[in-house]
């Protein structure tokens, strides 16, 4: 292998962009580990980063891409050899490393976790950082408290690839799942993915006063925005809120009676900076009892060579679940 495909991000006249380049293992940035990808999972913040919509490249170029599944090539670090089968999310790449939207990765081998056996390499980027962060998001509630016997869960933005394989395992832990949406004629989607409830956001999301009626025992937040300061004011006593979305903006409306009257909980939810002790606990449930049922509805692989194509109807709200990049050495699809 002396040159290989890349979707690498430049900046040009003010103006950052991605497109597919060739390019070879000396111009990755360094790393103890190089992977030979098979899969990876394009991300909102990926989508961001390949138009130039957000600020989210630290550095120019950089080859896109915060997810990546496949095999190790070749390691200098003795707790990983040639033949392993890996995945890496988060942490710098894609925004300040080289990342995942290349056919070869070379990362820090203290980015890399070991495939847990139960998963293929599909099924790591079939839930990649929307899984991992939906997995977060539930164990962090149930660090808070939060067990299905106190009330609903409501998830917003629940066509996305988190909140869509959120309400999957949320649903099969024997939670009663809200979804919210604000989007039309995605009601049996929704209710095949795990929801006992559909309701529009346009409908819903109201009210100004400090307090509205109790509604919610937990809560997983895509979006931000009005909706989170919604949120905030309709939990239960001692309602759990997980937030790591901005999508419906950055700014919040509330006021502290929530919070010290009915004693919510508003936990933010950083998934690539999570520690590898609780990086690794949190694969190891995703490959147990919150692997989603409901996965090869939410994710549909496209050809790396397309990749281009999907990141503005992510950006638009069109895309509907998790858009997995799949390149020439991938292996067969879900082991389950």
């Amino acid at each position: 292998m002396s040159h290989f495909r890349a979707y690498r991000i430049f900046e040009e006249n003010g103006i950052s962009a991605g497109r597919l380049v060739e390019m070879s293992l000396d111009d990755l940035d360094a790393g103890e580990v190089v992977i030979q990808a098979h899969y990876s999972g394009v991300n909102y913040k990926d989508a961001l980063a390949a138009t130039g919509s957000g600020k989210v490249i630290r550095r120019f170029p950089c080859v896109g891409g915060i997810d990546v599944s496949g095999i190790v090539l070749n390691s200098s670090d003795l707790r990983f050899k040639a033949g392993d089968a890996v995945l890496v999310t988060g942490y710098g790449m894609g925004v300040a490393h080289d990342g995942g939207f290349s056919e070869y990765v070379r990362v820090p081998a203290d980015w890399v976790v070991p495939l847990p056996r139960s998963l293929s390499l599909f099924d790591a980027m079939a839930l990649g950082t929307a899984g991992f962060t939906a997995a977060l998001s539930i164990i962090r509630m149930e660090q808070n408290g939060l067990r299905p016997a106190a009330g609903k869960v409501i998830v917003t933005g629940a066509t996305g690839g988190v909140a869509g394989l959120a309400i999957g395992m949320l649903a099969q832990l024997g939670y009663q799942v809200v979804a919210l949406t604000g989007k039309e004629n995605v009601r049996d989607y929704l209710l095949s993915l795990g929801a006992s409830e559909v309701c529009s956001r346009h409908e819903l999301v109201s009210g100004v006063r400090p307090l509205e009626k109790a509604l919610w025992a937990g809560a997983v937040d895509a979006v931000g925005g009005s909706t989170l300061g919604w949120l905030t004011r309709t939990m239960q006593q001692n309602g759990v809120i997980a937030s790591f979305g901005n999508a419906a903006g950055i700014e919040i409306n509330t006021t502290v009676l929530p919070f010290i009257l009915r004693g919510v909980s508003l936990l933010g939810v950083d998934s690539a900076a999570t520690p590898m002790p609780l990086r690794q606990e949190v694969w190891r449930r995703l490959a147990s009892d919150l692997y989603p049922k409901n996965i090869k509805q939410v994710a549909h692989c496209i050809p790396f060579g397309l990749i281009s194509q999907v990141f503005q109807p992510l950006l638009d709200g069109t895309s509907t679940g998790r858009a997995v990049i799949q390149f020439a050495a991938s292996e067969m699809n879900s082991t389950r």
